[in-house]
């Protein structure tokens, strides 16, 4: 009987579990527990496995679970479509001229360039890479492409065939992240990063006080951490992980995340005192930080209480505030160009005159 067979495997999983002393490997253990006893069905938001995401997900059952993760987000979108919907916009973008296939040209290369599947022209991460943002500027004409999208979606195709590559861009653009954060004004992204500012000004109000003595402007380093989730700010383990909480929870997760990477080096950067210092350490410390079960407990543990609420409060306020400043700055430009205009066609009437005499 096969029931009796998963059962007794199950069994088997959680006496292993009692006797093992390496965390790694229990975290392995109760995944094999939970995939058994779920027995392939679509996922569903528990505790359970909520605490299990933030441990993060072993290399073997990766792929399983971000698509997992993927399918749940995009649902909505993917039950009204035909099933090959992406096939359908794959064929459009081989038929049809596109505006951003050019600078998608120019980033490949560039994406992830010490990767095997993405170093040369003939990796086979190239093509898949084209193809995945190919599509999605055609479902997203208003964004296009956006540099920052070749390596979310190169990082999503390490796990993930194309298709679901392309939902999981999806799933970051379209469900994650707020309105316009990758169209041209990054409207959404300048927003967050004020919302940071506050969040560290309020857990960690040492170091912005520290940051603020030495006028250091913390988002020239987080401004990317928030647009790429991270890619080459640190090592591929640490990623990987933060990429298995993301795709379950959600941007708060960057948030707690790039809070915890502060906290993790605060008193070092406490110690520096110029903010020529300052600057450097912060283009490197994150390379530095390997012990992922210390800045998983300074995430979900030290930075607690984090509502959401919080953030989508901070995101309203700000976001009123930047569109009121890009208001009174294109005001601005507009007088410039009327009063630029003006005096150019006072200058060339007094050159006309002077031809006359």
């Amino acid at each position: 009987d096969e029931e009796e067979k998963l059962v007794a495997k199950v069994r088997a999983l959680d006496l292993r579990s009692f006797s093992l002393t390496d965390p790694e490997v229990s975290v392995g253990v109760k995944w094999e527990n939970y995939l058994s006893s779920t027995m392939n069905r679509d996922m569903v938001h528990c505790p359970e496995l909520k605490s299990l995401m933030r441990s993060g997900v072993p290399h073997v059952h990766r792929s399983k679970v971000w698509r997992w993760c993927v399918a749940y987000h995009t649902r909505k979108f993917r039950d009204s479509l035909a099933p090959n919907y992406y096939e359908t916009l794959l064929g459009v973008a081989r038929d049809k001229p596109n505006p951003a296939s050019k600078q998608i040209e120019l980033d490949l290369l560039r994406t992830l360039p010490n990767n095997k599947h993405y170093s040369s022209p003939g990796a086979d991460g190239i093509q898949k890479l084209r193809n995945v943002l190919l599509a999605f500027s055609w479902r997203n004409p208003d964004i296009g492409y956006c540099q920052g999208l070749n390596r979310l979606a190169a990082i999503a195709l390490l796990y993930l065939d194309q298709e679901d590559a392309f939902w999981c861009l999806i799933t970051i653009v379209e469900v994650f992240m707020p309105q316009d954060y990758y169209t041209k004004t990054l409207l959404g992204s300048q927003v967050d990063q004020r919302v940071f500012k506050d969040l560290l000004s309020e857990k960690l109000p040492r170091l912005h006080a520290h940051f603020d003595l030495f006028k250091v402007d913390s988002s020239l380093i987080t401004f990317n951490w928030f647009l790429v989730l991270f890619v080459d700010s640190v090592n591929s383990d640490l990623l990987f992980k933060i990429w298995d909480a993301f795709l379950y929870e959600g941007p708060k997760i960057i948030f707690r995340f790039a809070l915890a990477l502060f906290k993790y080096k605060e008193e070092e950067f406490l110690k520096l005192q110029d903010s020529m210092a300052i600057f450097k350490y912060l283009r490197y410390f994150t390379i530095t930080i390997l012990d992922w079960r210390k800045l998983m407990s300074i995430a979900f543990v030290d930075m607690n209480p984090f509502p959401l609420r919080q953030i989508q409060n901070r995101r309203t306020f700000h976001l009123e505030k930047v569109r009121l400043e890009l208001t009174e700055l294109e005001a601005i430009r507009q007088t410039f160009l009327r009063e630029r205009d003006t005096h150019t066609d006072a200058r060339t009437l007094c050159s006309d005159d002077e031809e006359d005499n």
